[in-house]
């Protein structure tokens, strides 16, 4: 029963203490979500209330059938804005056909959700690297302030198909600046960045609508709408959200189907980074299937009860658990909350100016690049800071549900390049332990002239095999004489038959010029797979050492007496021990 209805392992937390304090958090998230729902569903292309509506049953399920005791799910800025990005090009915003097709999106999303999470496919959102969420959220910020730049200037533009196009279309028409819809969109922003710095745990985005909107109002009664250009929101409706019907058809499936992986991709993305976030916090162990499962039943009600595509939000979760929550009755509370707040307050939205929703947006795009990290990737990694620029340009400049997916192929194939060039060590005993530690070939430490040892640190499969053979093959160009070649194979995680058979014929190569190929300690399904190709009967069982002693040892015993004899180097504590050894050491000493 736990595994259909998971609320039964947390239900017996539940008791007067934890009510209070979820009904207080409940509360609290019920009154930041009211400027956020509307300013998310006007990003969407949606009617304001419909980023209220997602913030209610959407919210409850989530809430009951996840597994995260302080994420709230809702209407995010991100998911909002590929919605729109989706949708855009097959309906007009806000038209009857547009909130059909975002029921549908919504619904499509959460049987994907399901699916992924019923077939056990949480590990997903592992292969969407830090580097990608990062650099697309700081796009998205940049694709929000562009998109609601005209109504902070207070100019109307054509419709823009394009990032450039919409920068262009605004930087044509700066001349129209109306100066008191600017004021109105700045003091929202100035009381949001205010507020954060001085009432943290004050939700920013409720005091920076709270203040922009009187400042807004305030100018409109007093200079009028005409010479003031300031344009108000209008009355949200009141009223319970309504049961929505999701269009089967075909030709609507097809052309959501592509837009839905994208969108279901990037919300599982944010929820279960935002989910992980909290659960660090908290101590909690989150379940990624169980949060698909439940995310995928709260985009499910969506569709059928007038919400689009929703997911984790960062900022209720962030209010959610400083608020003091203690269980996920706390979402369930907030979205009783907000429905009452919406019956008894919704029309007085009609009073909210434009500009202050869209200074509300810029408040919330200001936020989304996070520059502390930009900073530390560019500094740090290239390949990271490779992923990161590639999302970010992808997001500005080609479509939402592309860029994402071009986010993780740019990490899929940075990982894969430093995969395909595991690190190559030339090491020898150090003489200056006594322990016989193994070292790095440096100046003035001699190598044996007889033997190299390599350490190789990754894996050897097909991708792999060219690097590593390119440098077994420059080896025994530059060391002709070193024909026995040690590889210290503890560092070697797996081996496919494309390199099981690449050190068969490394193997081959030695042997025909009078060497071989040994293997210290290597693991047991690296040995496995060479066995399996028959690649052991030309390395031989007698040359694979479990043990450093052991493996020196075996090397020394098949090297050329005659040239240890008159060996200068010595590396090898058994090297003592070999005819001629005693002299070699006493004209060393003479020298």
């Amino acid at each position: 029963m736990k595994q259909l209805l998971p609320f039964l392992t947390w239900w017996h937390q539940v008791n007067a203490g934890t009510l209070r304090a979820d009904a207080l958090a409940g509360l609290i998230g019920a009154i930041a979500v009211v400027p956020q729902g509307v300013a998310f569903a006007t990003l969407a292309g949606l009617p304001p209330e419909y980023g209220l509506y997602c913030a209610m049953v959407p919210t409850v399920v989530a809430a009951l059938f996840g597994s995260s005791m302080h994420a709230v799910s809702g209407p995010t800025n991100a998911v909002s804005l590929m919605v729109f990005a989706v949708l855009a090009p097959l309906a007009a915003p806000g038209s009857p056909q547009y909130i059909q097709l975002a029921v549908t999106l919504a619904f499509l999303c959460g049987l994907m959700m399901v699916a992924l999470g019923v077939t056990g496919l949480g590990a997903l959102v592992n292969f969407m690297a830090d580097s990608v969420i990062v650099g697309f959220t700081a796009a998205v910020g940049v694709l929000i302030a562009a998109s609601q730049l005209h109504v902070v200037l207070g100019i109307h533009i054509p419709a823009a198909a394009s990032f450039i196009q919409l920068v262009s279309n605004t930087w044509v028409r700066l001349g129209d600046t109306q100066p008191w819809v600017l004021l109105t969109a700045g003091v929202t922003v100035a009381a949001g960045l205010a507020s954060r710095r001085w009432l943290p745990r004050f939700p920013a985005i409720f005091t920076a609508t709270v203040v922009g909107g009187l400042a807004g109002a305030i100018l409109h009664r007093a200079l009028g709408a005409e010479r003031s250009g300031i344009e108000m929101l209008g009355a949200l409706s009141g009223s319970l959200p309504p049961i929505s019907v999701p269009d089967f058809s075909l030709g609507t499936l097809q052309s959501l189907a592509g837009g839905a992986v994208a969108v279901t991709l990037l919300a599982l993305t944010q929820a279960i980074s935002i989910g992980r976030a909290i659960a660090m916090r908290s101590g909690q162990r989150l379940d990624n299937n169980q949060e698909f499962i439940g995310q995928g039943l709260a985009n499910i009600a969506a569709g059928l009860f007038s919400g689009f595509p929703s997911s984790a939000s960062v900022n209720r979760c962030g209010i959610n658990f400083e608020a003091g929550a203690r269980t996920p009755l706390a979402a369930v509370m907030s979205a009783g909350f907000l429905i009452i707040l919406l019956m008894a307050f919704g029309p007085l939205a009609g009073s909210l100016p434009l500009a202050t929703v869209a200074g509300v947006l810029m408040f919330v795009a200001w936020n989304l690049v996070d520059v502390a990290y930009i900073r530390r990737t560019l500094g740090t990694n290239r390949d990271d800071a490779m992923v990161l620029g590639v999302t970010f340009a992808a997001t500005l400049l080609l479509d939402l549900e592309v860029a994402i997916l071009a986010g993780v192929a740019a990490s899929l194939v940075a990982y894969l390049y430093r995969s395909s060039r595991p690190t190559l060590r030339s090491l020898i005993p150090d003489p200056r332990h006594a322990d016989r530690r193994m070292a790095e070939v440096e100046p003035g430490l001699q190598e044996c002239p007889q033997a190299k040892i390599l350490r190789i640190e990754g894996s050897i499969y097909f991708g792999a095999v060219s690097h590593v053979e390119d440098y077994f093959d420059a080896l025994r160009k530059e060391r002709p004489e070193q024909k026995h070649l040690l590889l210290m194979s503890k560092s070697i995680n797996t081996i496919d038959m494309s390199g099981a058979d690449l050190i068969g014929r490394e193997t081959r190569r030695r042997l025909a010029d009078g060497g071989a190929v040994y293997l210290y300690s290597p693991r047991k399904p690296v040995i496995a797979t060479l066995q399996r190709g028959g690649y052991m009967k030309d390395i031989g069982t007698d040359r694979v050492f479990r043990s450093k002693s052991e493996a020196f040892s075996g090397v020394v015993a098949r090297l050329d007496q005659s040239i240890c004899a008159t060996c200068k180097a010595r590396i090898f504590n058994e090297c003592r021990d070999l005819p001629g050894a005693e002299q070699q050491s006493s004209k060393t000493a003479a020298d």
